[in-house]
C-alpha cells in the first residue's frame, strides 16, 4: 500500500539549532584566528594556514547553509592573522593563510548564483591581493606571492566550476528522464484507453444500428441488441474503473479492504472477445498453432489489444457478413499474431486519422518485435505481429 508523503515544515527549535550552530562555529573559528595572533608569535604562515584550514570545519553548518557569510569571515581572519604577527616577523610564507578563503570561494561557486559569484569573487581580489602584496618584503617575493594566489583562487574556482556544472548536468539529466518516463506513462495510458473503449463504442455504435432498424418489427432482436449494449457497456464501465483505480492508486475503503481491480484481459479472454461481434455481423475465429503456453503479463496484454484493435477495426471499416480470422502461433522464440478478414478493408484516410494501427505499432515496438499492416490483394485486411518470447526455463535449470 503506497501512502503519499508529505513534507513535514522546520520547526522553531530546529532553525534556532541551526542557527546556533552556525553563529557557535564561527564564533570558534574567529577565536581559533585570535589564538593564532597571541599565542603562536612565531608561527610561521604555513602552519597558520594549516590550522585555519582545519578551523574550517568549525562553519560546516555556515558553509551549507551561509557560504557567503563563512567567506567574508574567512577572509577577514586571513587578513587579521596575515597583519597581526608582530613586527619583527620576517616570514615569507604569510601569504598562505589565504588558502582558506580560496576553498570557501570555491563552494561559494558550486553553491552560489553566477551573479552572486561573480560579486563574491570581486570583492575577494579587492581585499586579498593588496593586503598579499604588502605583506611582500621585496617585489621579488610580491610577484611571487601574488602568483601563488592567483592559482590557488584559480584553481579552487574551476574545481568548484566543474562541480556545479556536473551537479547542473545531473539535474538536468533527471529532469530529462522524469519528462521522458512522463510522456511514455501518457502514451501507454492513451492506448491502453483507446484500444478499451473504442472496440466497446465500435460495438455499441454497431448494435444500436441494428436495434433501430428492427425494433418496430423484430422486438426481439431489438432486445437482443440491447442486451448486447447493455453488456458492453458495463464492460467498458469496468475496465475505465480498474484504469482509474490503477491510475489514483486508491487507498483502502473504509471497511479495511481493497477497492479490487480485476485481472488485465489477455489471450484467455480473446475467444469472449470474438463471441462479442457475433451479433456485430463479424464472425470470429481463433486458431492456435505450436505448444500454448504462459505469457508474461506486458506481452499477454499487448497481443489481446492487438487483436482487438484490429477487430474493432473490422467492425468500423469491413461491414456487415464479414469473416475475421485470428492466428496465434507459437514458437520458441517468438509468437506470431496475425488477424486476417474478406471485408472492404481500410480506407486510406481512414487509416491516417485515427490511432489505432499507431497504438498497436507503438505496443509492438516496445516488446522488441515486428509490425504490419495493410490491405490483402485478394481483398480485406491484414494485421500481424511478431514478439519475441523469453526463454522457457527447463527443470534442469531450475
Amino acid at each position: 500500500m503506497d501512502r503519499t508523503t508529505q513534507s513535514v515544515p522546520p520547526t522553531p527549535g530546529g532553525k534556532w539549532g541551526h542557527a546556533l550552530a552556525d553563529w557557535g562555529g564561527a564564533f570558534l573559528y574567529a577565536l581559533t584566528a585570535l589564538l593564532l595572533i597571541g599565542g603562536t608569535p612565531r608561527a610561521t604562515g604555513l602552519l597558520r594556514a594549516s590550522v585555519l584550514t582545519l578551523a574550517l570545519s568549525l562553519l560546516a553548518g555556515l558553509l551549507r547553509r551561509r557560504p557567503l557569510v563563512a567567506l567574508a569571515l574567512t577572509l577577514t581572519a586571513a587578513t587579521v592573522v596575515a597583519y597581526g604577527a608582530q613586527r619583527g616577523d620576517l616570514t615569507t610564507d604569510r601569504h598562505l593563510v589565504y588558502v582558506p578563503v580560496a576553498i570557501v570561494f570555491g563552494i561559494v561557486v558550486v553553491t552560489r548564483t553566477r551573479r552572486a559569484t561573480a560579486v563574491a569573487g570581486a570583492v575577494v581580489a579587492l581585499v586579498e591581493l593588496p593586503a598579499v602584496a604588502g605583506l611582500a618584503h621585496d617585489p621579488y617575493g610580491m610577484n611571487g606571492s601574488l602568483l601563488v594566489t592567483l592559482l590557488t583562487l584559480g584553481a579552487c574556482g574551476m574545481a568548484g566550476l566543474l562541480l556545479r556544472e556536473r551537479r547542473e548536468h545531473r539535474a538536468e539529466l533527471r529532469e530529462s528522464e522524469v519528462s521522458e518516463a512522463l510522456t511514455a506513462e501518457r502514451l501507454r495510458i492513451a492506448r491502453e484507453l483507446h484500444d478499451m473503449v473504442a472496440h466497446s463504442i465500435g460495438v455499441i455504435a454497431i448494435q444500436a444500428g441494428v436495434g433501430s432498424r428492427v425494433i418496430g418489427t423484430q422486438p426481439a432482436e431489438a432486445r437482443k441488441a440491447l442486451d448486447a449494449i447493455e453488456a458492453t457497456s458495463r464492460e467498458t464501465l469496468a475496465g475505465l474503473r480498474r484504469t482509474l483505480v490503477a491510475l489514483r492508486r486508491a487507498q483502502p475503503d473504509g471497511e479495511g479492504g481493497h477497492v479490487p481491480t480485476g485481472p488485465a484481459p489477455g489471450l484467455a479472454d480473446l475467444d469472449a472477445l470474438a463471441a462479442s461481434l457475433a451479433d456485430s455481423g463479424v464472425r470470429v475465429e481463433v486458431r492456435t498453432t505450436g505448444e500454448r503456453r504462459d505469457l508474461p503479463p506486458d506481452i499477454d496484454l499487448s497481443v489481446y489489444r492487438i487483436v482487438q484493435e484490429a477487430l474493432t477495426n473490422v467492425v468500423r471499416h469491413a461491414g456487415g457478413g464479414v469473416r475475421a480470422r485470428v492466428g496465434l502461433d507459437f514458437s520458441a522464440e517468438e509468437l506470431r499474431v496475425e488477424v486476417l478478414d474478406d471485408g472492404r478493408g481500410m480506407s486510406a484516410r481512414a487509416g491516417k486519422s485515427g490511432f489505432g494501427i499507431t497504438g498497436m505499432y507503438e505496443r509492438v515496438s516496445l516488446l522488441h518485435g515486428r509490425f504490419s499492416a495493410g490491405p490483402r490483394p485478394e481483398g480485406g485486411f491484414r494485421v500481424a505481429a511478431e514478439l519475441p518470447l523469453p526463454a522457457v526455463r527447463t527443470e534442469a535449470a531450475r
